[in-house]
């Protein structure tokens, strides 16, 4: 097989230079003289991860598809630390990437089954509030184009970044409770009722019909006795007075679009 570079990274201080090879080893090499200095040997797998320490020049993380995890001192050629990312049931989880916090005391990566691991040093108290499961409800939900192909969202007839923030959900869509759901920015401090999302019957890939968040819980307003959403009204409320200042600068302003580039219209 012919040795193929994979993966390049200088140290903190540019002393030292680490490449990945196909052949699962790791070169330090010196970054003036071009020596080869050490052979990290290790992974049994392509790496494609590798992060410099944020300021200590001897460290050095590197993570592959093999599910390993290390942690070298590259000034010795040593393993520090090692983790191996086994997932019950299904096998090792191949490692995608990997990135240092500012104080390098954490490290977080992420891996081919969808997970979020997180090392460091300290309490995982504050982590045991997250549940294990969490995508936006938003996530996988159709776009249309509009007449201008500007990108809406199907169901709302929103453009995306101007819907209000979106619920947390399990794996399978269903929603998490209350106390998850205000851990999401923009909804800290939301009254119960606007926590609540408004479920609905979805058709998946395979035919299934499954029940899935859909958006926001609202009332109708045609419907005799009940409230309209305050959240809803404060959002067309805002959706008028930004209409409204756009018409404001299309009147005031030369006919014809600047630069080539017109005001983004919701269709």
């Amino acid at each position: 097989m012919k040795p193929k570079v994979t993966m390049i990274a200088w140290n903190q201080n540019d002393n030292y230079v680490v490449t990945a090879v196909n052949n699962h080893l790791l070169k330090v090499w010196n970054s003036s003289t071009g020596q080869l200095l050490h052979d990290l040997v290790g992974h049994a797998d392509e790496v494609f991860v590798l992060e410099t320490h944020p300021f200590d020049s001897r460290i050095m993380l590197s993570a592959g598809h093999d599910g390993n995890i290390f942690i070298w001192d590259i000034t010795k050629g040593t393993k520090t630390k090692h983790y191996f990312n086994m997932i019950e049931g299904q096998g090792h989880g191949a490692v995608f990437d990997c990135k240092f916090s500012p104080d390098g005391q954490h490290f977080a990566c992420t891996d081919s089954h969808g997970h979020l691991l997180i090392f460091g040093f300290g309490c995982s108290r504050p982590y045991e509030k997250i549940p294990d499961q969490m995508f936006f409800h938003t996530d996988y939900r159709p776009l249309i184009r509009d007449s201008n192909n500007y990108v809406l969202d199907e169901q709302t007839q929103q453009a995306p970044h101007l819907m209000p923030p979106p619920f947390l959900v399990d794996v399978d869509g269903n929603p998490h409770p209350t106390k998850y759901q205000r851990l999401v920015p923009g909804r800290e401090n939301c009254a119960d009722e606007h926590l609540i999302p408004q479920l609905g019957y979805v058709a998946t890939s395979d035919g299934e019909v499954v029940e899935q968040v859909i958006g926001q819980q609202t009332v109708d307003q045609d419907e005799p006795g009940l409230e309209p959403s305050i959240l809803d009204g404060m959002i067309r409320q805002l959706q008028l007075e930004q209409d409204q200042r756009t018409g404001a600068d299309q009147e005031s302003a030369p006919s014809g679009p600047q630069n080539g580039e017109g005001t983004p219209r919701r269709g």
